[in-house]
C-alpha cells in the first residue's frame, strides 16, 4: 500500500508563491474546469500498480517566458479527497497506517527554485510537505503549450513527474516489497493568467 506518500503534492495543490510577481505573469490553476490533476502510480508486490489522484486542490504559479528563472508554484492538496477507485483502500490509505488524514489533512509544495533546460523545459526545485515532513524535491516540467483561449482569456499549461521516497515523509514501508517503497507522482495543470 503507499501510505501517506500521496503526493502533497502536489504535488499538492498549486498555490504560486506571489512574492513581487508581476500580475501579468500570475496564473491560477483552472480546477473548476477540470483541467488540472495530480495524480500517482505506485507498484503493488511487485504484480501490478495502483493509480489514483486527489480531487481536492489549488494554487497559482508564476511564468513568465522572458524571465524563466523567476519562474514559481504553490501548491495546496486536500489529503482527504485521495481517490484509487475502491473505498476501503482509500479509507484504509488515509488511516494512521499511511497519510493519516486526520492528524494531516493538507500537503503542500512551495518552490524554491526553476533551472531552465530550454524554452519549454526545465527542473523545478521546491519543498514539499506530506504527513508532517518537509523535503526538497526536484521535478522535471514541460511547458506543454500557451495561448488565448475561446472565452478571452490567456493561459498556458504545464506537466511534470517525480519519484518520491516514501520513508523520506515519516513512511514505514519495511513491511512491504521493495518495489512499493518509492510513489510516482504527475502533475499537469493548466493556470488562467490573472
Amino acid at each position: 500500500m503507499f501510505k501517506k506518500a500521496a503526493l502533497a503534492t502536489a504535488l499538492g495543490a498549486v498555490s504560486l508563491a506571489a512574492t513581487g510577481l508581476a500580475l501579468a505573469d500570475d496564473y491560477v490553476v483552472d480546477t473548476e474546469g477540470q483541467h488540472a490533476f495530480i495524480q500517482f502510480k505506485i507498484n503493488h508486490l511487485g504484480y501490478s500498480y495502483i493509480l489514483g489522484n486527489f480531487e481536492e486542490f489549488e494554487g497559482r504559479f508564476h511564468y513568465d517566458p522572458e524571465d524563466l528563472e523567476a519562474s514559481s508554484v504553490e501548491m495546496e492538496v486536500q489529503v482527504g479527497s485521495l481517490n484509487t477507485n475502491h473505498a476501503e483502500r482509500d479509507k484504509h490509505f488515509l488511516s494512521s497506517d499511511f497519510l493519516d488524514a486526520d492528524e494531516y489533512p493538507t500537503a503542500t509544495f512551495v518552490s524554491t527554485g526553476f533551472t531552465p533546460n530550454g524554452d519549454e523545459e526545465g527542473v523545478l526545485t521546491g519543498d514539499l510537505t506530506l504527513h508532517g515532513e518537509t523535503r526538497e524535491i526536484e521535478m522535471p516540467v514541460t511547458l506543454m503549450g500557451e495561448g488565448e483561449d475561446p472565452w478571452g482569456g490567456y493561459r498556458a499549461g504545464f506537466e511534470g513527474s517525480t519519484m518520491l521516497t516514501l520513508a523520506d515523509f515519516g513512511i514505514d514501508m519495511s513491511e512491504f516489497p521493495e518495489a512499493m517503497h518509492e510513489l510516482e507522482l504527475y502533475v499537469t495543470f493548466e493556470g488562467v493568467r490573472q
